[in-house]
This record gives structure tokens, C-alpha cells and sequence, in this order.
């Protein structure tokens, strides 16, 4: 018998798996790939195209790169999944049907019910968003003076609004632009949750780039022109840039499985309530004990590898693989300047150091990249993208 298996996504989860599930899947199986986009792009390198768009080509890769001829690709929306007929449900193609399935759809913006926030503010969860922010800062610039100068807020001081503060401030100093930028974390720092070491470094290349840094106040209400906090005084601004959480997809809404805010909870086997459905990525809230695993780039990487030889062991009714989150270390950009910390010596480098900067840890985050292109496409592919990322 013929399994159908699905792979849903063509984020870092769902390319993975389907890299994975290219060697492991054997002649008793079919392999269909389904995703909004027709290519992958490597989105922790999404920022540099706010401040540079020409860098897309050397962060998207073509889904014909990375699928064999023998995986069947369709590019369609997935609205929802029906478990009790095993079929995923698209938007403009009839329902796929599946023997298993893996979730690795990614995340959508969580705006936490502030007023006005979602319709005011942009994200940046894909290449469009990237370009939208590109053109709005881009727009906000030409029309200020150095007398009233654009203001342009990041809300949020995770990873995705550090590197999308330091891109925006790379922009500003290259067109000589009139902006002004604030990122503001509702916590008492930024990149909360982390080492106070590398909090502090990131915090003083933000403020050598110009950007100011508002904590410990978190955002009540944001307006088309301004926002207003719990204590301080509003701030205006002319782009409104919001990175501050995510939630699972609204696909995932009706799914007869255990999840949480539309998150899929799964073992450390990425087993669901339903045997015949996989999940892993930001769609998922994976079993670590103690706490789930984090929804990074880096443990969607590991956990592609090992949920793809899962259904592949699933299939021939081999036990299950358990799997570890294994936290490699941290290399956060400001513009052209970086920060590592925690680095492990499998990342390729081994300093006396917990947390560094300059050309190490600039090129570190350059290496990182690269092989995650190299290996879904090629090395080739990867010397090509190297000036960009």
C-alpha cells in the first residue's frame, strides 16, 4: 500500500521536513508539498530587505531547488485540516487527502486584544511585509525634514524588532534620511528572557545606531498616528512596526487536536492527539518538560530532521524517535554589526567568551545562513547569497 504523506508549509519547519522525508521516504510512499508561496525564504534574513530590496533573490530559493521531480508541490492556501477524514482543506484547490501529515504552517502575529494595534501597525512574518516596511520607512523619510523628522516605531524588542530597529537605522545613515527610531519592549529589557550580557551588548549597539529604547511600559492602544502606553506619555509615529509575539494560524481553528492558541501541542516524538498527524515549527508547542521548546529558526532546523525520519518510521510501524532541543547559542545583527552568545563549538567557532561581537560574530551569523541554504540547496547557492546575509 501506497501512504500519502503532506507537508504543510515552506518555512524553516516544513523545508526541513520535506528535505528530510526526500531521503527517508521510500517507494511506499508519495510526498506532496503544500504552501502559500511558491519558494523558500530564509526569514531571519527577511530584515535586510527593509533596508536593501535587492537582497530578495539571495534570501529566496525556488521550491523546484529544493523538491525532487518525484514530490508533488501545489501552491494554494491551506484553510483547514479535517483529522476525522484526513484531508487538508485549501482555499482554491479541492481537499488533499493524507495517510500523514505534518503541520509546519508557522505563526501569525498575536496583537494580545490592544486597541487599534492590528490595524495600525505592520509585521514582518514574510518578504511582502519586509517590503511593505521598505517602502513605508522609504515614504516616511522623503516626506520629513531634519526640523520634524519621521518617527518610526518598533513595538516589541525580541529578536525580530532588534534586527528590524538596527536594518531601519542602516537605511536612515545610507539616504542621509530624517528618521528618528524607538523601540519599545513593555518588559524592563530588551530581548527579554536572555543573559543580562548580551542584553546590554545589543542594547549599546542599538544605542550607538541612534535608536532609543523604551522599557518597561507596556503598549494600551495604538491610533494612526500615535501610541499611548500605561504610564508614559504617547509616542507619535509615521510607521508603526509591530513584532511583539505569535499564535498558531487560523487554519488550525477548527482541527480536532490538542492545541493552544491555535499551536498544536505534540510529544517530543512532534505526535499530536492524532497518530496520523505531525507537527513542528512555530506551529507547534513541542514536549520539553520542564518547557517547550522554543519556536526559533534554529530549533525548527533540528526538529525537521528528526520529525521527517518520524513519519518514516511511523510508516514501517518502527518506535518513534524522542527528541531534544539542543540551544546552540545566539547571534542577533544590528545593521552591518552583530552579537553572539552562548555559542557552541558545533556553530564552527569556540571563544573563551560567553557573549562577543565585530567580524566573529559577523561572520558566525554569515556561516549560519549559509548552511542552511547549503543544505537545502547547495553550497554553490549559498557562496551566491553570502553578501547579502
Amino acid at each position: 500500500m501506497t501512504e500519502n504523506v503532506v507537508v504543510l508549509g515552506a518555512g524553516y519547519a516544513g523545508t526541513g521536513a520535506i528535505n528530510k522525508l526526500q531521503s527517508e521516504l521510500g517507494d511506499n510512499a508519495r510526498l506532496t508539498w503544500i504552501a502559500d508561496v511558491d519558494y523558500h525564504l530564509v526569514l531571519h534574513e527577511s530584515h535586510r530587505v527593509i533596508r536593501d530590496p535587492d537582497v530578495r533573490s539571495d534570501i529566496t530559493f525556488p521550491v523546484e531547488q529544493i523538491a525532487d521531480p518525484s514530490t508533488r508541490f501545489i501552491q494554494d492556501e491551506v484553510t483547514g485540516l479535517d483529522v476525522d477524514e484526513q484531508t487538508v482543506e485549501l482555499a482554491e484547490g479541492d481537499d488533499v487527502e493524507y495517510d500523514y501529515v505534518l503541520v509546519g504552517l508557522g505563526s501569525q502575529t498575536a496583537y494580545y486584544g490592544i486597541p487599534g494595534l492590528e490595524e495600525h501597525s505592520l509585521t514582518l512574518k514574510s518578504l511582502d511585509d519586509a517590503m511593505e516596511i521598505h517602502e513605508a520607512v522609504k515614504d516616511a523619510g522623503r516626506e520629513a525634514t531634519r526640523g520634524e523628522p519621521a518617527q518610526v516605531v518598533i513595538g516589541g524588542a525580541g529578536l525580530s524588532g532588534i534586527q528590524t530597529a538596527g536594518e531601519i537605522a542602516e537605511f536612515r545613515d545610507e539616504h542621509r534620511a530624517p528618521i528618528e527610531i524607538h523601540l519599545v519592549e513593555a518588559l524592563e529589557e530588551i530581548f527579554p528572557g536572555n543573559d543580562p550580557e548580551i542584553q546590554q551588548a545589543l542594547r549599546d549597539l542599538l544605542e550607538e545606531a541612534g535608536v532609543q529604547i523604551h522599557t518597561d511600559d507596556p503598549i494600551t492602544e495604538a491610533t494612526e498616528d500615535h501610541i499611548e502606553f500605561d504610564e508614559g506619555e504617547p509616542l507619535d509615529h509615521d510607521v508603526l512596526v509591530w513584532t511583539g509575539g505569535i499564535t498558531g494560524r487560523d487554519a488550525l481553528d477548527d482541527a480536532d487536536l490538542e492545541k493552544e492558541h491555535n499551536r498544536v501541542n505534540t510529544g517530543a516524538n512532534f505526535q499530536t492527539s492524532d497518530e496520523r498527524v505531525f507537527a513542528i515549527g512555530d506551529s507547534a508547542i513541542i514536549d520539553q518538560g520542564d518547557q517547550p521548546a522554543p519556536p526559533t529558526a534554529q530549533a525548527a532546523w533540528q526538529a525537521a530532521d528528526v520529525a521527517g525520519e518520524n513519519i518514516a518510521r511511523a510508516i514501517e510501524n518502527r518506535p518513534l524517535m524522542t527528541w531534544e532541543h539542543e540551544d546552540k547559542g545566539t547571534v542577533i545583527s544590528v545593521g552591518e554589526k552583530a552579537v553572539a552568545h552562548g555559542v557552541k563549538p558545533a556553530f564552527g567557532i569556540s571563544l573563551p567568551v560567553d557573549t562577543f561581537g565585530g567580524f566573529p560574530a559577523q561572520n558566525l551569523k554569515k556561516m549560519i545562513a549559509a548552511r542552511w541554504i547549503a543544505d537545502i540547496t547547495s553550497w554553490n547557492a549559498a557562496r551566491r547569497s553570502w553578501s547579502s546575509l
